[in-house]
């Protein structure tokens, strides 16, 4: 073979070469990768720092807030956006859009678990792990997310003999929809999927330091400013890509609640629930009592307005309700009946069980009316005012009688026009029209026996000692 023969068939199998690594450098780009795995090449992110802020329960209106300041850092295309978060837990559907939310979202988002002390509790678990980067502050904790209420979660209970009894389906289907949401989460975020399912099921809760060992969150920051530091250069995977966080000269935009977001937001707790509801009972029931107290009456109706308002965004138990009724009629038929405390007691004990039952409703919401802390008191102090209006009823009842006409009998007055036996005589200052069964001078006193439509029966008046 020539020189030039054996350089051409060299050349061809150069060529043949470097065509099937280009082809095989396509395949592997486009086969199997996802659209956040596409670009090869970071790029820089740059812009405002948006910060949100949560402390309190997860509801409608904590949700709507969420949900504009993710639409905002987007629209402005900010460079992160920041949810710095304290929260016990809240209603799952709400919980449910704010995930839906940052999973859709085009800018990264960091949840930071603040400041020290702080919780991610139950829905607050969710909601850190569904972040592009979860952050903790020391001290903070996180976990468990078992929704309040259903014990066991649907397993089967066991009686004394040791036999499994009855499953509670509800329940268990509430967990199983739960857990698998929570695993969906940790694996769409690269986090620990086994401790993720544990805190839903054993209600498992770790610190920030064993949350960073296990792959829970990526990070831990002492403040806001070390948050930023750390985050400077950080490189995240968005819907838009991979990319990587130029932070340095970034300002930080605080989103606030608008004035109706933050009533709303005061309004959804269960607790403050109650009080309204209790509050605005008390007020109506003492103006029943004493009418014309106008306040009373005007508060009352402001509070269960506003209790109302709470229940048509909280969902509640009718069940709750029923009792709750009940053991206010009990209250106003101990005044109206009278049972030796029978309603008074009653009354009492459907109130605690009403109010524990109000809001507890485990699929849908794991807040709840902290029943010693809150609903103990409430109602004790609503029936030491309960018992306060019925003694003041009970003792006006019974009172002697000091206005009117029947204030009259017993007085003494003294004699205008002699009486024989009809005439005129003078009580508190008052001219009566009197008839005596004797004679009675002008001038002498008289005492009222009796009262006849408009005649005075009297007789004269005990000299005094």
């Amino acid at each position: 073979m020539s020189s030039n023969s054996l350089w051409l068939a060299r050349f061809r199998r150069a060529i043949l070469f470097f065509a099937a690594m280009v082809s095989f450098g396509f395949a592997s780009n486009f086969a199997g990768s996802s659209p956040e795995e596409s670009t090869l090449v970071p790029t820089v992110r740059t812009g405002s720092i948006f910060l949100a802020q949560i402390s309190g329960s997860i509801n409608p209106a904590s949700s709507d807030y969420l949900q504009k300041a993710i639409r905002q850092s987007e629209e402005e295309s900010s460079a992160l956006l920041v949810i710095e978060l304290d929260t016990p837990g809240g209603l799952v559907a709400s919980t449910k859009d704010i995930i839906q939310a940052m999973l859709n979202s085009n800018i990264p988002i960091v949840v930071y678990v603040s400041p020290r002390g702080a919780w991610a509790g139950s829905a607050g678990t969710f909601i850190t792990m569904a972040a592009h980067i979860a952050a903790m502050a020391p001290g903070s904790s996180i976990g468990a997310a078992h929704p309040v209420g259903i014990g066991g979660g649907g397993k089967p209970q066991q009686d004394q003999d040791g036999k499994e009894g009855p499953k509670d389906y509800s329940a268990q289907k509430a967990e199983n929809l739960l857990a698998a949401f929570i695993e969906s989460i940790a694996e769409r975020r690269g986090r620990n999927v086994e401790w993720a399912e544990k805190a839903v099921r054993d209600s498992v809760a770790i610190t920030a330091p064993e949350a960073l060992e296990i792959g829970v969150i990526d990070l831990i920051a002492e403040d806001r400013a070390e948050l930023i530091a750390l985050l400077d250069g950080w490189e995240v995977t968005s819907l838009s890509g991979k990319e990587v966080l130029e932070l340095s000269g970034s300002s930080i935009k605080k989103l606030e609640m608008s004035l109706l977001t933050r009533v709303l937001n005061v309004l959804v707790d269960p607790n403050v629930a109650m009080i309204l509801l209790l509050a605005g009972a008390a007020g109506l029931y003492l103006e029943f009592n004493q009418p014309g107290l106008l306040l009373p009456g005007i508060a009352g109706g402001i509070c269960i307005l506003l209790g109302l308002i709470a229940m048509q965004i909280l969902p509640f138990s009718w069940v709750g309700v029923l009792l709750m009724a009940v053991g206010l009629g009990c209250f106003v038929a101990e005044v109206v009946i009278g049972s030796y405390g029978i309603f008074f007691i009653a009354g009492i004990l459907c109130l605690l069980l009403g109010g524990s039952m109000l809001f507890d409703r485990p699929e849908v919401s794991d807040l709840n009316v902290d029943f010693w802390s809150v609903l103990v008191p409430l109602v004790l102090g609503f029936a030491v005012f309960g018992a306060v209006v019925a003694y003041a009823a009970a003792r006006s009842m019974t009172r002697t009688q000091v206005s009117g006409v029947p204030e009259l009998i017993g007085m003494t007055g003294r004699v205008t026009k002699a009486l024989n036996p009809e005439g005129m005589i003078s009580v508190r200052g008052e001219l009566w029209k009197a008839r005596s069964g004797s004679p009675l001078n002008e001038g002498e006193r008289v005492e009222v026996i009796e009262v006849r439509g408009l005649e005075l029966r009297v007789r004269q008046a005990k000299l005094e000692d």
